[in-house]
């Protein structure tokens, strides 16, 4: 842990100070959740911000270690940019949650569309410098081959789970099915009558974290590279599977939680096809790593 945070801090001054920004204003918007009693769709006035809190100090701080996995330094001006965005997109959210106002899909005033256009820009932007990481990483390899190919698949995960914002922004709302602002899950508000594509967004953008973090975990164990690299990639294409099907089943208005009988068999196929591929994997490396008797 001391070492990711130290590569983090080594990895880009702008992105790393900008996780920590949003490290420190997560408690406070945490605080303003409880004490002020506004509701905006059905949920806390502040509870937008402090998920966009917690998501862009995650996304950033991870950014950053990545930058710092590279052996030269690289993508200064990238990381700037990112840092820039993540500012303003975050600035026009808790503004606007600051008047009570919605910040997403809102063209209720001349200056409330403007700000919405303004974060589509920001989106953009976000999403077009993280490819300019994955470009980086598919042309200059990191220090460990498992992790470096982590880092690339859980980027391109991360693109097609960013993604899906364009998608909500295109149809101007995440549930599908129903209106925004209906019941919904607890903290994350994930509809419960309806699809909702802020599922698949989430699971999509935190491979940025979890690929990384499985090739962490292989790398503690006796597995050869060679092993390790073929594991992760079977992560990824799950990680990839599931985003698709998570998408899948909320633009047929299912409910995260009331799934009917083909995306369960969807799912089944998935994880059955996974557990094949990654007993496949694991059996030959066992023969090889088991210790021999005399």
């Amino acid at each position: 842990m001391t070492t990711a945070l130290a590569d983090a801090r080594r990895g880009h001054r702008g992105l790393f100070a900008f996780a920590v920004a949003m490290a420190a204003l997560t408690p406070v918007l945490a605080i303003l959740v409880l004490v002020d009693d506004r509701v905006l769709l059905g949920a806390p006035l502040w509870l937008k911000p402090l998920k966009f809190a917690v998501s862009l100090a995650l996304y950033s701080a991870t950014l950053s270690w990545m930058l710092g996995q590279l052996r030269e330094r690289a993508l200064s001006r990238t990381g700037w940019i990112i840092t820039v965005a993540g500012g303003v997109e975050m600035a026009i959210i808790v503004g606007q949650a600051a008047v009570g106002n919605r910040s997403h899909y809102n063209m209720d005033t001349p200056l409330s569309a403007a700000l919405w256009g303004t974060m589509g820009v920001t989106i953009t932007v976000l999403w077009l410098a993280t490819l300019a990481v994955a470009v980086r990483f598919l042309r200059v390899p990191g220090r460990d081959r498992a992790a470096g190919t982590a880092i690339r698949l859980g980027v391109v995960v991360a693109l097609i789970g960013l993604g899906e914002g364009f998608l909500m922004a295109s149809t101007g709302a995440h549930a599908v099915g129903v209106p925004d602002g209906g019941p919904g899950l607890p903290l994350v508000g994930w509809s419960t009558t309806g699809g909702d594509l802020r599922v698949a967004h989430f699971i999509g953008m935190h491979a940025l974290q979890g690929l990384p973090l499985l090739a962490f975990a292989l790398a503690a164990t006796r597995l050869g590279e060679d092993t390790r690299v073929r594991l992760v990639r079977i992560a990824a294409a799950a990680w990839t599977g599931l985003v698709v099907l998570l998408t899948w089943q909320a633009l047929r208005a299912q409910p995260l939680l009331a799934p009917d009988a083909v995306t369960l068999a969807a799912l089944a196929t998935l994880v059955a096809v996974t557990a094949a591929a990654t007993v496949g994997t694991l059996a030959p490396a066992r023969r090889t790593t088991a210790p021999t008797t005399v």
